[in-house]
């Protein structure tokens, strides 16, 4: 979370809108608010999303997952 902190206040510092306000956190903010609460947790071992909801969102990754063909080894050396 640190990590992803900095990155998102640094960019802030540098972003402005057509009226030259910066840190318009109102619009940054819900871009790092999906990737947080679906991140787990080093000390939990959880999401924060699974500790406040008792349940992890569907991403369009987990649907990409179930899709994909499993390939099993089967030449013979």
């Amino acid at each position: 979370m640190e990590e992803i902190l900095r990155r998102f206040c640094s960019y802030g510092m540098e972003y402005k809108d057509h009226k030259g306000y910066t840190h318009d956190w109102v619009t940054l903010l819900p871009a790092v608010q999906l990737p947080y609460n679906t991140s787990q947790h080093s000390t939990t071992g959880k999401t924060p999303a699974l500790v406040e909801k008792g349940w992890d969102p569907l991403l369009p990754v987990n649907h990409l997952k179930k899709n994909l063909l499993t390939i099993q080894p089967t030449a013979k050396v």
